[in-house]
């Protein structure tokens, strides 16, 4: 009995899969037939917009999911909604959206609900190399190269969203792909925003490892996004989308972009540097100005050092703990030694007005009040370029 029901979950399956393919055809066949229109770089107000409205579809609706109140924002108009994932990883999702009119998808990636779980993939800050393997479970390590530079890392809990939804999401390319698409949107907001960082990395690098068609062209969106890495993943990420296939859409009465906490210490600077070798000019020194400089010097390096630690030990190796206990095949990697987070790609910054703050005043009790998607709209609405 119990092998009936297998098999019957499987045929479910196969034919969910095939009904999902179907649309792709279906909806490219019709988009054939229209002229076709590429994506254009720069920044474009109405493709974010729309890309907004498919975002809060993410969400369960059918839950008491507080975390996304009723929200004013319509349903988008230009985008038919072809697949929602499972959730997966560390409360992870994500949709797939077809342009009505043209061969353009859309991967939209969920932020955080008011699953702890999802929280707990935000605390877990700890930063590991932009380049290496993590294993999450028995049969799944997930092979990364997110940026070439050795001093380049990222956020470990977003990195682990990122591979679990990656695993679901390329497969969905390929078969666009194999439908006709060849041009795609990221957009992601929150916690989604960070992950649309480092999914595009990825994709860019499968695209020159010939595991993704070279011809395929990505533009992404990060919306209220916190900062997915350091200094030098960011330089190597905006030369990926540099022409204007990349932007990050910020409120500026937003707490959850100055996140992650973020600590700069002498060893985040490149190799040739003034501090490098300053122990030995300061020994050049006359005495009283040697003691001083030593002693500046000291009270300058020493607290960004146990800063650095004290991040590394309660938000990578305690917080691992628990991603353990939801992750038990997971093996936590070996840290960076870095919490140099700072803020990544070209930034579209929405400045709040004293009309923005009538309808979103600050409040001790609402702290999500700047974030939500609903401020967001408001501003990008006035925003002018």
């Amino acid at each position: 009995m119990k092998d009936n029901r297998v098999r019957s979950i499987q045929d479910l399956t196969k034919i969910a899969n095939w009904v999902t393919i179907f649309a792709f055809l279906l909806i490219c066949s019709f988009s054939s037939k229209a002229q076709n229109s590429k994506l254009k770089p720069g920044f474009d107000k109405e493709e974010y917009l729309e890309l907004l409205r498919m975002h809060v579809l993410l969400y369960d609706s059918t839950k008491a999911d507080t975390s996304k109140p009723k929200s004013v924002i319509t349903k988008p108009t230009h985008f038919t909604n072809v697949y929602n994932s499972a959730v997966v990883g560390l409360d992870n999702k994500w949709g797939l959206w077809i342009n009505k009119t043209h061969p353009i998808a859309v991967l939209n990636v969920r932020g955080t609900t008011l699953n702890p779980v999802g929280w707990l993939e935000n605390f877990y800050a700890a930063m590991v190399p932009a380049k290496g393997e993590v294993k999450l479970t028995n049969a799944y390590t997930f092979q990364y190269h997110l940026a070439d530079n050795p001093k380049a890392a990222v956020h470990i809990g977003w990195l682990i969203g990122t591979a679990f939804l990656a695993r679901d999401i390329i497969p969905k390319i390929d078969s666009c792909y194999k439908a006709g698409i060849k041009e795609f949107l990221i957009m992601g907001h929150s916690q989604g925003g960070a992950i649309t960082f480092l999914l595009t990395s990825h994709f860019y690098q499968l695209q020159k490892d010939k595991k993704l068609p070279a011809d395929i062209r990505f533009k992404t969106y990060a919306s209220a996004s916190p900062k997915a890495g350091n200094t030098y993943y960011a330089y190597e990420y905006e030369s990926l989308i540099d022409g204007g296939w990349g932007y990050n859409v910020v409120n500026a009465a937003d707490w959850v972009p100055e996140l992650p906490f973020s600590v700069q210490t002498l060893d985040d600077f490149n190799e040739t540097n003034p501090f490098k070798n300053i122990e030995p000019v300061i020994k050049k020194q006359k005495l009283l100005t040697r003691v001083a400089l030593k002693h500046a010097y000291k009270q300058m390096k020493k607290p960004s050092e146990k800063a650095q630690r004290n991040y590394q030990k309660y938000l990578g190796n305690y917080a691992s703990k628990t991603i353990i206990k939801q992750l038990p095949e997971f093996q936590p990697p070996v840290y960076f030694k870095s919490n140099n987070y700072v803020r990544i790609g070209p930034t579209i910054a929405l400045i709040p007005n004293a009309e923005y703050y009538k309808r979103f005043p600050d409040s001790e009790k609402q702290i999500f009040i700047h974030h939500l998607p609903d401020p967001y709209l408001y501003l990008i609405q006035k925003y002018k370029y």
